[in-house]
């Protein structure tokens, strides 16, 4: 029978991978109506059904319902964070193997991943859904400080902010309530803060079974947590990286995830690994990348396989045997110094031809508005390296995001290098 993917959302490149990946697939959207001129190969795919973006879920499920009895689909995936709760909640009226909606909600919702974890004895973190900058105060009171204040559902660390004085609860409590573009308003959350340095966590999963493909050091700015800067090995040393490994398993296992890509944020600290945040999803920040630079695994071409009904886990397992131990991939970010309008990118090629860089590409172009590090989407360029060791990949990658020059228009023309 002739594979009929439903794709929830833009999918970016991935719907075009699945029809190269097996002669014959055909693929269908379902989309919000705003992501339809981001389709790439429009008219590759066998349909586009556009939905407004405050439809109710019933409609997206009668739309996609109204498909399938005519033309059945026998696979369906989300590739992105957006509408994943659609996609769940159709795969489940149409009887298609996906991610449960249940398991949707508890990635997305933090409060109830937080209060899910408590239960299964996985994580003891404090939190709370606090209503008001009083209720932030009363949680604090209660608690203690530092602690970190955050939109409930949210990206990008957009609204995070860590207090370490009372006189910052205030403050905190409004940039958690504010409107931040395409995430939902479902309250703010208000948690214990844990000291330690940061991992992301790459694994992939398979009839329930969870593979750790690699594990990535984070460095963020210290106020508002936006990442600066990953690499890959992460400098662990056996134990450490066991109890990573060790602790995300059981995350993934109680938030009910039995296949696909997922992305998991911890903190190590003196009480062992604690949750940031987890998603059924590949992670951003080119940290896929980064562990197809070190592990071999190239973890979309994984979802993409998995999606068309292959087993890929042993494969996972093989590369992972066989995987170099003295390669380190980076990366890292450049932010504009102050806000003001790009006039000119300099250092380019300068950038890319320094030792061990592998790449270096901008995230903005002449003419766009530029402002100072408040979330990820502030950042303007990026340079990736590979080295044998964890720091010399890492001093490459920023060597080469400081040979950039970002030339600024703020009132009168002001050059400046990030």
């Amino acid at each position: 029978m002739t594979e009929h993917v439903l794709v929830v959302g833009s999918g970016r490149e991935f719907p075009t991978r699945l029809r190269r990946a097996l002669p014959g697939v055909q693929t269908s959207v379902i989309c919000r109506l705003e992501y339809v001129s981001k389709l790439r190969e429009l008219t590759e795919h066998t349909r586009v059904i556009a939905v407004r973006h405050d439809a109710p879920d019933e409609e997206w499920v009668a739309l996609a319902a109204a498909v399938h009895a005519r033309h059945p689909f026998t696979r369906s995936i989300a590739f992105g964070e957006r509408d994943q709760d659609r996609y769940a909640i159709v795969s489940e009226a149409l009887g298609i193997e996906a991610h449960s909606p249940e398991t949707v909600r508890l990635v997305q919702d933090k409060e109830a991943m937080r209060v899910r974890l408590r239960e299964a004895g996985v994580d003891d973190t404090v939190s709370a859904r606090v209503a008001s900058a009083a209720e932030l105060r009363a949680f604090a009171a209660g608690h203690g400080l530092p602690l970190v204040v955050k939109p409930i559902s949210g990206a990008g660390s957009a609204g995070v902010t860590v207090v370490r004085e009372e006189g910052g609860l205030g403050p905190a409590f409004e940039r958690a309530a504010g409107d931040f573009a395409g995430i939902p308003d479902a309250g703010v959350l208000v948690e214990r803060f844990h000291e330690g340095p940061q991992f992301s966590v790459e694994a992939f999963s398979e009839l329930g079974e969870h593979e750790i493909v690699a594990i990535t050091q984070k460095h963020s700015d210290p106020e508002n947590f936006v990442e600066l800067g990953h690499v890959s090995p992460a400098p662990l040393d056996a134990g450490q990286e066991t109890a990573v490994r060790e602790y995300v398993a059981r995350l993934l296992d109680a938030v009910g995830v039995r296949a696909g890509a997922t992305h998991t944020e911890v903190v190590l600290g003196p009480d062992g690994p604690r949750v940031i945040e987890t998603h059924v999803r590949m992670g951003g920040d080119e940290v896929p990348a980064l562990a197809q630079d070190v592990t071999g695994v190239d973890l979309a071409e994984c979802l993409i396989r998995q999606t068309l009904g292959e087993k890929v886990l042993p494969g996972v397992r093989e590369a992972l045997r066989e995987r170099p131990t003295d390669r380190a991939s980076a990366i890292w970010f450049g932010a504009a110094p102050a806000a003001g309008e790009l006039v000119e990118l300099t250092g380019l090629e300068e950038a890319r031809g320094m030792p061990g860089v592998t790449a270096v590409e901008p995230l903005v172009q002449p003419g766009s508005a530029l402002a100072p590090l408040e979330s990820s989407d502030d950042r303007v360029a990026y340079a990736r390296a590979q080295a044998a060791t964890a720091e010399e990949a890492l001093d490459a990658a920023r060597q080469a995001v400081a040979r950039l020059g970002f030339h600024l228009r703020v009132g009168a023309l002001v050059d400046t290098t990030v």
